[in-house]
């Protein structure tokens, strides 16, 4: 019989050191270093950090654009506002300037619109047709505009003053217009003129009442609309108006130089025309003598 061999337990001690040993090699795995597990943890979260980092102003560019694109709006709107504004503005200096400018043509159609007198300017820097308020001719024009009277109501001729040709100038009464003014012939041929009385505008059919004396150095002539019936002159005209338009026309042949001619015109509603109704109540009428040179020697 093979003999067996009994260990000892110093070799017992021996074989487990030995088969330890024979098994480290096998079993034996390269230990991980905690600090190297926090390194790479910190590396960890500084990569999820910059990731962090470099997302965030992805969302900030966004935010900014958005924030851009709403500027950018609201400054449209406000440069819109300010155009509007300004238009507004321009629109309200436009509208100012029209006002004004009718409240200007209402003025001065209030101030000359009733009667006014003039003549040709070339007849009187050429020939020496002049006008004058005064005989004296201290002030000698083209153009003269007499005064008028507001809210005239219908009166009779025969109230009239008598002297009503021998004041200067306007002379109104409370119900007529009356001017006295003086054409002369201040050149050196002798010459003939011509003066035609005419209406501007006509409203309300108040010419159909209006009567207008002419006195032509004292000479007296009223003139008068035909009646409407067609019956002809008026019984209280001397002369029926020169045509729709025209009330009379004047002639002065051989005006010599130096010679003057003193004219009066005087304006009335007369209250006892079958025409002087409350239908012509709030009519208007213009009028204008315009004198012109029509033959020289």
């Amino acid at each position: 019989m093979a003999e067996s061999e009994v260990l000892t337990p110093e070799k017992e001690k021996d074989t487990s050191h030995n088969s330890s040993e024979t098994q480290k090699p096998e079993n034996d795995k390269p230990q991980k270093d905690p600090d190297k597990k926090k390194k790479k943890s910190k590396k960890k979260s500084k990569k999820q950090s910059v990731e962090e980092v470099n997302i965030q102003p992805e969302t900030e560019n966004g935010k900014d654009a958005a924030t851009v694109l709403t500027l950018r709006r609201r400054a449209g709107e406000v440069k819109k506002y300010a155009v509007m504004r300004r238009l507004a503005a321009v629109l309200a200096v436009i509208l100012i300037a029209i006002i004004t400018v009718v409240y200007a043509v209402s003025y001065f159609y209030d101030q000359y619109g009733s009667f006014t007198v003039k003549i040709d300017k070339y007849d009187m820097v050429q020939q020496g047709l002049s006008l004058s308020e005064t005989p004296e001719f201290d002030r000698t024009t083209s153009r003269l505009n007499a005064n008028i009277v507001y809210d005239m109501t219908n009166i009779s001729g025969e109230d009239l003053p008598a002297n009503i040709d021998r004041v200067n100038g306007s002379h109104n009464g409370d119900n007529y217009i009356a001017y006295t003014f003086y054409l002369t012939n201040s050149g050196k041929d002798t010459l003939t003129y011509s003066g035609e009385l005419y209406m501007e505008s006509i409203t309300g059919n108040v010419d159909e009442a209006i009567r207008v004396a002419v006195y032509r150095n004292g000479e007296k002539t009223v003139y008068g609309k035909t009646k409407s019936n067609g019956g002809g002159i008026e019984k209280d005209c001397d002369k029926e108006f020169a045509s729709a338009r025209v009330i009379s026309e004047e002639k002065h042949e051989k005006f010599r130089p130096g010679q003057q001619d003193k004219y009066t015109i005087v304006i009335w509603l007369e209250g006892n025309d079958p025409d002087c109704t409350d239908e012509i109540v709030g009519g208007q009428m213009k009028m204008g003598l315009n004198f012109k040179i029509i033959e020289d020697t």
